[in-house]
């Protein structure tokens, strides 16, 4: 019998994976920290929850009492080993004995994480398999941020695809009088999605030196050939690091109306 194209399309299956870590050295047990009465692991998990393209989405864990604060909440938790160099490490684990053919890694510490933006990433792969991972920049607007380390910075070509990332200024600019600097300078946003296969090679490789150079994990899905787009957002991408950040993040909430 013949199958038409509608018949034989298949639904990418999209798990989200959210690393969670109870150590943290700028603010030990960060993931359950209270963040308007709610442990910062558990808002990161309602925002994700409210993404229609996530069939799943599960905290990947190395501490009891993130998966009992989770599993309280009404989410789904995972026990992970505890010697994981990095969160993509910790994910991979989990999803090693899943149905899943697109990843979304999700920090564990942006409580504010925008649904729309982890739904489109999940659409880029899904809409063309041309891409191995996607992930996300906004712009730099401040010169304090130019010229943070802390701040990673990324250039993509004509296609979307990521060239490289830096902790250093790029594209650097030689000669300010020849070039309008508005809108040349972004920053990345540490949300990825893969593909699985591509996840699974990529915590098989071992670090390049480019990505021991800079400590930027991506940096080794760049020496491996892989294909990642990056998708333009207005989105700020609200990280919490510090008892600064967590009053901040609470402000938002509260001026949101979010709960």
């Amino acid at each position: 019998m013949d199958v038409t194209p509608a018949q034989s399309t298949k639904r990418l299956r999209a798990v989200g994976v959210i690393p969670a870590r109870y150590g943290s050295t700028r603010l030990p047990g960060k993931s359950l920290i209270s963040i308007c009465g709610k442990p910062l692991v558990v808002r990161v998990v309602e925002r994700a929850r409210l993404c229609a393209a996530l069939d799943r989405v599960i905290v990947a864990t190395d501490d009891a009492r993130i998966v009992e604060a989770v599993e309280a909440a009404g989410g789904e938790a995972v026990m992970t080993r505890a010697d994981h160099p990095s969160g993509t490490d910790r994910v991979a684990e989990v999803i090693a004995p899943l149905e899943a053919d697109i990843v979304v890694n999700v920090q564990g510490d942006e409580p504010l994480i925008d649904p729309n933006l982890i739904g489109k990433l999940v659409e880029a792969l899904a809409g063309d398999a041309g891409w191995d991972m996607a992930t996300a920049a906004t712009p730099i607007v401040d010169d304090a941020m130019r010229a943070s380390p802390a701040v990673v910075k990324v250039v993509w070509d004509a296609t979307g695809r990521a060239l490289y990332f830096s902790r250093s200024l790029i594209p650097y600019i030689r000669d300010p009088g020849k070039v309008d600097a508005a809108g040349l300078h972004w920053r990345h946003l540490g949300i990825y999605a893969y593909r699985r296969a591509f996840l699974a090679k990529l915590v098989r490789t071992p670090p390049c030196a480019t990505e021991l150079a800079e400590s930027l994990e991506q940096l080794r899905a760049l020496h491996i050939g892989g294909r990642m787009l990056v998708l333009q957002t207005q989105e700020r991408g609200i990280g919490v690091d510090t008892p600064a950040d967590v009053a901040y993040v609470e402000r938002i909430i509260r001026e949101q109306g979010l709960g």
